[in-house]
């Protein structure tokens, strides 16, 4: 669940550290299904990240995931850092439940561990220091985001590092011309979930506003940034069925969160785009695609 640069609840992002339901009223637990699914389709751009950060990581011995959520990228750090343990720590209790099974699965459950409870502060109960401390779209639900960074860096060994997943692009699915109401709807909607993201910021317990210049962020927490990158998922037309359900899933949650501020001309194209029925719908029509662009910052403790 994230939006890509706002952080809404597209690929897999959840806000971290809420236990059941969250401030919102969100059941995480009932929505632990669709999160899996979201976060598999993103795979192949957290594999990229992943390869990127081993190829600039020594072989680090416990690698914490704070903001885990179902465990699918806890579960590719394994894979990638196949000498390491993993901590997968989340304020949801069943979700951290699917990332025991997948860990179950895939074979790397001696070696994986989770912890739940509210970030940042449960990571003091850690029994040992992180090597590696990745924090993939949980920081910005999170409302003092430069004092958890603090608190993340101070989990880390000296020469531990820090991958901070934040920012990228906005992700597209539709071309800007879909046949029907006015072109240019996703970005409309991009604006319009833009707003919604500046009031979820707002309305956090102790939320503090930040520019958000990552590594300027990252060395004011005591820390070195060594890197920055962007990933890409580029998903054509025409998209498999996981894809178009992806897509389906954002529009339906779009509609439905943001109903007021819609227009009548933009509701009705939304309705049109949900309409199995309907041949222009994203469940069948052959232009839908995915592409995405999601940013990975690192930074190590130096002391």
């Amino acid at each position: 669940m994230a939006h890509d640069h706002h952080g809404d609840h597209r690929h897999g992002d959840r806000p971290a550290g809420h236990q059941g339901h969250d401030h919102t009223g969100v059941d995480w637990g009932e929505l632990a299904p669709m999160l899996e699914a979201q976060a598999e389709l993103f795979t192949p751009l957290y594999e990229h990240a992943l390869a990127w950060l081993a190829k600039r990581q020594t072989e680090p011995g416990l690698i914490v995931d704070a903001g885990s959520g179902p465990g699918v990228v806890s579960c590719l750090l394994a894979d990638t850092f196949p000498g390491a343990r993993i901590v997968a720590v989340d304020g949801s209790g069943p979700l951290l439940d699917r990332a025991r099974a997948r860990a179950e699965r895939l074979g790397v459950a001696d070696r994986f561990d989770t912890l739940t409870g509210e970030l940042p502060g449960v990571l003091d109960e850690l029994d040992y220091p992180a090597d590696l401390l990745w924090a993939g779209r949980s920081l910005h639900h999170l409302g003092d985001q430069r004092a958890a960074l603090a608190a993340f860096a101070e989990r880390l060994t000296p020469g531990g590092t820090l991958a901070l997943q934040e920012g990228g692009l906005t992700s597209r699915f539709l071309p800007r011309d879909i046949g029907f109401g006015k072109p240019g709807l996703q970005s409309r909607l991009d604006a319009l979930e833009a707003d919604r993201f500046t009031r979820m910021r707002a309305e956090l317990p102790g939320s503090v506003a930040e520019t958000e210049d990552w590594p300027a962020l990252l060395g004011s927490a005591g820390l070195r940034p060594t890197g920055t990158r962007t990933f890409l998922l580029d998903l054509p037309a025409p998209t498999p069925d996981r894809a178009r359900a992806y897509a389906a899933d954002i529009l339906a949650r779009t509609r439905d969160g943001l109903a007021e501020h819609l227009d009548a001309e933009d509701r009705a194209s939304l309705d049109r785009l949900l309409d199995p029925g309907d041949r222009a719908s994203v469940h069948h029509r052959p232009d839908v695609f995915v592409l995405a662009a999601q940013t990975v910052f690192t930074a190590v403790r130096t002391r």
